[in-house]
């Protein structure tokens, strides 16, 4: 399949929530399919309103240039690559960690995004939900 579908996504939000009920900090998680269209989108009790439209943000994000929200923020520095990139696509661009491409058979074929926390917190319930698929 070159696409994620609900089914999948169900799967990546539960083991992302379960991570993020782990560490204690209430999350938005997105998931995106290879078209960057959103498949289905959870706000856990207690997490940021503000952070739903993020999450959906850097699933796009993720999916949209096939590398981790991460990855495109270090590479989006002053002096770098990518410099000044979260200021295209209408501003849609998230560069801070949090979203992470699904990959299936080595073919990216959607994304995951997670706010709510820090980098860090966001980052790693990101890969948990992406370990999922």
């Amino acid at each position: 399949m070159t696409t994620v579908n609900l089914e999948d996504a169900r799967r990546v939000i539960a083991a992302a929530e379960k991570k993020a009920t782990e560490i204690g900090q209430p999350m938005n998680i997105a998931v995106v399919d290879s078209g960057g269209n959103l498949v289905a989108h959870v706000r856990q009790d207690g997490a940021w309103i503000g952070s739903v439209n993020i999450s959906i943000n850097k699933a796009w994000t993720s999916k949209a240039f096939d590398i981790s929200t991460k990855d495109l923020g270090d590479n989006s520095q002053p002096t770098q690559q990518f410099f000044g990139i979260q200021n295209t696509n209408g501003g849609k661009v998230a560069i801070f960690a949090g979203g992470i491409p699904l990959v299936r058979e080595g073919v990216v074929v959607g994304a995951v995004g997670v706010s709510g926390g820090s980098g860090e917190q966001d980052h790693s319930v990101a890969e948990a939900g992406a370990a999922a698929l």
